[in-house]
């Protein structure tokens, strides 16, 4: 069979595009993806973070309200079918459908509970989303209660009741079958390391199979109570390089490769691909940790801005994948900030580094995802830079490798992008505006608290402000005033906001992929 392969691919390799098609057709009843996954780090929704953890996370899993494939933008039902919501007494209860999980276990009010209150008593990487509703380990089963078929949610802190809908619709309030994953529980982790590796949820999928950096297999949950999906299996390979995912899709052995080069979409002549483009919440970054001395004055920062070559990037290799957004909260969304007033102006960094008496060259080292476009972005960041004397010395490595690195704050510069936890601008505020604790030991998944910057006093109040000010205009008015001063006065260069374009096989319909990669859905695709 390897032989096989080989054989294939290099015949492939010698027709031209147009042909290539016909070689190879793959199930009926089976999505096959193309696509770099080499960033995930963990799979259990107590734990998950990263872009490719999220998008199977949500095809497998269910919360009680969430943001669905029909409409990504409406806050819709999930596992609750109704709730009611008791903004003085900071209370929303929610009536729970008849549901099975894929084990054929029902879905109980106690699996609610115990997954709000596993993802508190792990205290993992995205927990402060759900603390965030004020619930520790001491409290949490006080805080969410059963009476019958109803699920009350209580929380403490000076915001409205949207905003904990929003919370409540975030990766991970994700409900897991207590009874399938405390049958897999190792030494008091509540199934934290078999979650890595399977699933126990509610949602159109089950993970069947996960190898890392290899490949995910999904199975149609046939319990699903919006009916079976019509793919009995979805299978994501995972594809580094674009080359071999265009090779990949022309040749017929995927049906949708999601990393291809703006030279590559453009040159998919053949009549049975197509191309879809899908704005994205995520922006791209650069930023420079506080603990590097040379990396902290002011001055820095601010040339930084002006020796980006926005425009030289997105019309050459990042055209149709990103567009120029220097701000944190992604345009298209209440509260975004759009103006862009920072432009490739070399002369301009260097007065700016000599009036700051900051002395050069300053060397750094960029760490770097080491996959298209961002290499190609390092790069280009290394050229203009050092135009100004920093020079950059760039530091390849997968997706877990720099996230992981950026996590415990030993990086000196940093190339990388973030997307929402969930969609409202305090997600993005708290991460790139807020830092109210700055000591190594209060670990914090923000890029203020990766990067060491100990925030403004001023500003982390005005964070706090925004998030209870209920006048929704005035809100978003808060917001759009803590971008341009973040904007103005951070170590964190937001450069992008990226724009995904994906090639799929013509007969593909009804994929969905929305802004975020937690709105990336399977469910409804047909072949």
């Amino acid at each position: 069979m390897k032989l096989f392969r080989a054989a294939l691919l290099a015949t492939a390799l010698a027709l031209p595009l147009s042909s290539v098609a016909a070689i190879a057709a793959t199930p009926a009843d089976a999505l096959v993806v193309a696509q770099n996954i080499d960033d995930i780090v963990a799979l259990d929704p107590a734990q998950a973070y990263e872009f490719t953890s999220g998008e199977l996370n949500t095809n497998v899993y269910d919360r009680l309200v969430g943001y669905e494939a029909e409409d990504t933008t409406v806050l819709a039902p999930g596992l609750a079918t109704e709730w009611t919501a008791d903004d003085a007494a900071k209370t929303i209860t929610f009536t729970l459908r008849d549901a099975k999980f894929a084990s054929g276990n029902p879905v109980r009010p106690e699996d609610v509970a115990f997954s709000f209150s596993r993802v508190i008593k792990l205290n993992l990487t995205p927990a402060f989303i759900l603390a965030q509703l004020g619930w520790t380990a001491d409290n949490i089963d006080s805080m969410v209660t059963i009476d019958g078929n109803t699920i009350t949610v209580k929380y403490e802190g000076d915001f409205s009741s949207a905003f904990v809908l929003n919370v409540l619709a975030s990766r991970p309030a994700s409900i897991v079958d207590e009874v399938l994953v405390m049958a897999n529980e190792t030494d008091g982790d509540m199934g934290n390391a078999w979650l890595n590796t399977h699933s126990a949820g509610s949602g159109p999928f089950v993970m069947s199979d996960y190898r890392p950096a290899e490949i995910v297999r999904l199975t149609a949950n046939e319990n699903y109570f919006r009916g079976a999906p019509a793919m009995k299996s979805v299978i994501i390979r995972h594809v580094a390089e674009a080359a071999t995912q265009q090779l990949l899709l022309t040749s017929g052995d995927v049906d949708i490769a999601k990393n291809l080069t703006p030279d590559q979409i453009s040159g998919l002549s053949t009549d049975a691909i197509k191309v879809e483009t899908y704005p994205q919440a995520a922006v791209h970054f650069l930023s420079f940790n506080q603990k590097e001395e040379s990396l902290t004055p002011p001055a820095v920062w601010e040339a930084a801005r002006y020796l980006v070559d926005y425009d030289g990037m997105t019309q050459s290799f990042l055209k149709g994948q990103m567009e120029v957004h220097q701000a944190f909260w992604p345009k298209g969304f209440p509260g975004s900030y759009d103006e862009t007033p920072y432009t490739y102006d070399v002369e301009k960094a260097k007065q700016i580094l000599a009036d700051a008496g900051v002395q050069t060259p300053i060397d750094v080292t960029l760490d770097v995802i080491n996959a298209t476009p961002f290499t190609d972005m390092a790069q280009s960041l290394q050229a203009t830079f050092a135009e100004a004397g920093i020079n950059f010395d760039i530091l390849p490595g997968t997706g877990a490798q720099v996230i992981t690195k950026y996590r415990e704050r030993t990086h000196q510069g940093m190339l990388l992008y973030w997307g929402p936890d969930f969609m409202d601008p305090h997600s993005n505020a708290k991460a790139f505006a807020y830092n109210s604790d700055n000591s190594d030991d209060n670990y914090t998944a923000t890029t203020t608290w990766r990067n060491a910057w100990a925030v403004p006093d001023e500003l982390n109040k005005a964070v706090t402000a925004a998030l209870a000010e209920p006048d929704q205009a005035k809100r978003n008015q808060m917001y759009m005033d803590i971008q341009k001063q973040a904007q103005e006065d951070s170590p964190i260069v937001i450069m992008f906001q990226a724009a995904l374009t994906i090639a799929m096989a013509n007969n593909v319909e009804g994929y969905v992929n929305g802004a975020t990669s937690d709105f990336v859905y399977y469910r409804l695709v047909t072949k």
